[in-house]
């Protein structure tokens, strides 16, 4: 079954640990999971910080997205992600343990610096790191 079929019949119901752990098997969803779980952030800014192409990084958060992990907001031309508030509150010891590991891991800490960086050098930028409403699209 695909992740589009399961998630459309599993809508409104807590996801299947094997389905979350598969979805989460991947190096750079756990690093999109990771600075999402900091703040709110559009596609050019987590292409920036991971150092990946946008078709790979929208990839990514489109497989985030449709497995109910993420939420996507749209402000102006950007379409901004974060974690989805019913994942969190469904997941919260899964969170609790991800957190830790990332702060564990060096890989993460870096994405940390580069998100730090990313922040200062595009503090006037309309589009960068701004506030949004989270709501699916």
């Amino acid at each position: 079954m695909s992740v589009v079929e399961y998630n459309h019949r599993m809508k409104g119901v807590i996801m299947n640990l094997a389905e979350i752990l598969k979805i989460l098997g991947d190096e750079c969803r756990l690093r999109i999971i990771h600075l999402l779980l900091q703040q709110s952030l559009c596609v050019c800014d987590i292409e920036k910080i991971l150092g990946t192409t946008q078709s790979n990084t929208s990839r990514h958060l489109n497989k985030l997205k449709v497995a109910g992990i993420l939420s996507a907001s749209k402000k102006s031309q950007w379409i901004y992600y974060s974690i989805n508030k019913l994942f969190l509150q469904e997941n919260e010891k899964l969170i609790e343990f991800l957190r830790e590991k990332f702060s564990q891991q060096e890989i993460f800490k870096n994405d940390l610096i580069r998100l730090k960086e990313l922040k200062e050098k595009y503090k006037e930028c309309e589009h960068t790191f701004k506030k949004v409403q989270r709501s699916d699209i």
